[in-house]
């Protein structure tokens, strides 16, 4: 029976002192308080709301891995210009009518599709929306190593593997890694795909007020100087990242470019604003804390550091941030998923100042901390 008394996650559990909560656990398990949440409606509403959310935490594996097939074969896209049954696809996909109607099925019942009257299956409008945003088929495809590492949960949270994502961003072990010129281009590509969300998102939140010239380090190909540029062409912009990734960028010539490691080598000067989007949770304190020193020594004073990315909810943990994120910088090995009460202390330990913290309109996506150096020494 599905627990319909138990306060929700988050702030107001943190108010429930341990013996209530010991109470209300006691009471929620006993088989007669959970007959009594069938009888009374109020409750029964409650329990019947909550038991499906338990089932939703439990077959979300499934969902992931009905939604991994249904991009790799293409069965968005191929019902997007045409709805069709299971009969008409199964040939073109090599896959028994009868295994095929069990995914379009569930692609349905996750409302990626539509099953019509007449047993057609076509996109739906949240299925028109995913295909709409390239990086998320992109980041689904990448999902394969990560549920590789997670076959067996329980060695993997001991410590007992060796995941293979950490070796899918090999950059993040810093000077001495084995970098390919494959690895490279994967890297790129899929940075490219999923920063375009990140982006959307930074621009919605930042203001650019005041700043004349900026410097994105870590940016990848440039995804996100090249939508500032377009947005704000008054600014000079440059981009600072390793030497092979810069070397793939596609910026307009007014973008400068500098190749080169913030682990070892100092940041380029002269930048009023320096952002960081979606660099500190691939990366250790050490090597944030280090990152973070080289972007307070390179800003003038009164300029201004931008950090852009998902943020665990701390003390209330989030449902999107503190599983997904915070699971697959685990994976990486090198990195984790901080919450801004932890990024900001990060910050006060290299002098910023006027540290403050934004949530996104789309926490799963981005957060942002916006922090300051002193116009005088401290």
């Amino acid at each position: 029976m599905a627990d319909a008394a138990h306060p929700p996650a988050g702030r107001a559990s943190q108010n429930v002192p341990a013996r209530m909560y010991g109470w209300l656990n006691r009471l929620v398990a006993s088989p007669g308080f959970q007959r009594l949440c069938t009888r009374v409606p109020g409750l029964s509403l409650l329990a019947r709301r909550e038991g499906a959310a338990l089932f939703g935490v439990m077959q979300g594996f499934v969902e992931s891995q009905a939604l991994m097939a249904l991009v790799e074969l293409g069965v968005l896209a191929r019902v997007a210009h045409a709805p069709a049954t299971a009969q008409g696809l199964a040939h073109t996909l090599n896959i028994p009518a009868d295994r095929l109607q069990v995914l379009l099925q569930a692609g349905a019942a996750m409302r990626l599709l539509t099953r019509r009257k007449t047993g057609q299956f076509a996109l739906s409008p949240r299925g028109a929306a995913f295909l709409s945003m390239p990086a998320l088929p992109a980041l689904v495809r990448h999902h394969r190593v990560l549920y590789a590492d997670l076959a067996d949960p329980t060695a993997f949270f001991r410590g007992e593997t060796q995941p293979e994502l950490a070796q899918f961003w090999p950059y993040v072990f810093g000077p001495g890694a084995q970098i390919d010129p494959d690895a490279t281009a994967r890297y790129s590509e899929l940075m490219a795909e999923s920063q375009a969300l990140v982006t959307q998102d930074a621009l919605a939140t930042l203001s650019f007020k005041g700043v004349q010239s900026l410097l994105d380090v870590g940016g990848g190909t440039g995804v996100f100087l090249r939508a500032l540029h377009a947005r704000e062409p008054r600014l000079q912009l440059a981009l600072f990242d390793l030497p092979d990734v810069v070397a793939q960028s596609t910026l307009p010539q007014a973008i400068a470019r500098h190749g080169g490691s913030f682990r070892t080598d100092a940041l380029p000067q002269g930048a009023d604003m320096i952002t960081l989007i979606r660099v500190l949770f691939d990366h250790a304190d050490s090597t944030v804390l280090t990152l973070l020193q080289r972007c307070y020594h390179a800003l003038p004073p009164g300029g201004r550091l931008a950090i852009v990315e998902p943020m665990s909810g701390g003390a209330t943990p989030d449902p999107h941030t503190d599983v997904y994120f915070s699971i697959y910088t685990l994976a990486m090995q090198t990195g984790r998923t901080r919450s801004a009460d932890e990024i900001a202390a990060l910050l006060g330990q290299c002098d910023f100042a006027e540290i403050k913290a934004k949530k996104g309109k789309r926490p799963y996506v981005t957060s942002v901390i916006e922090a300051q150096k002193p116009h005088s020494p401290a």
